[in-house]
């Protein structure tokens, strides 16, 4: 639903009849549930508990500071919480992807020879995320002309 309402209909402005927004809906439904399936193979030597801080770390990491920064400061663009979200989700999963854990459990590679140190992103990711959108926000905005 968020995909057919949100980035269909209102990012690409693809106008739809509702019958044609649940097929997509559900169809869309289906692609994620099978981009789960097969993560869930790739990943299932993993730790659970991995898996699950990694999840919350994509997730603080996309939506933490659209969320914040839309509550607490007037300057929030759309085009900075757009941003933030995209770097936020592209940097944490980044992140994740060249870690020691994963080069050694996913990829039987050595640990030593990751490019990140430590697999749990949020501490650098979330901060990036806020500053992303305050830059973006702040090139972004609109003057008033009263002004």
């Amino acid at each position: 639903g968020a995909v057919v309402h949100d980035l269909l209909t209102s990012v690409f402005k693809i106008e739809m009849d509702d019958h044609t927004k649940v097929r997509v809906a559900k169809l869309t439904s289906v692609v994620v549930g099978g981009i789960a399936i097969v993560l869930g193979i790739l990943f299932q030597e993993m730790n659970v508990s991995y898996l699950v801080g990694w999840a919350f770390s994509v997730a603080a990491s996309a939506n933490l500071p659209a969320l914040i920064m839309l509550l607490f400061w007037k300057g929030t663009t759309k085009q900075g919480i757009a941003s933030a979200i995209t770097v936020g989700m592209v940097s944490s999963l980044g992140w994740i992807l060249l870690s020691g854990d994963t080069y050694s459990q996913v990829y039987g590679w050595d640990a030593a020879d990751s490019i990140i140190p430590f697999s749990q992103p949020g501490i650098v990711t979330i901060p990036l995320g806020f500053l992303t959108l305050i830059v973006v926000s702040l090139l972004t905005r609109k003057t008033d002309p009263a002004e």
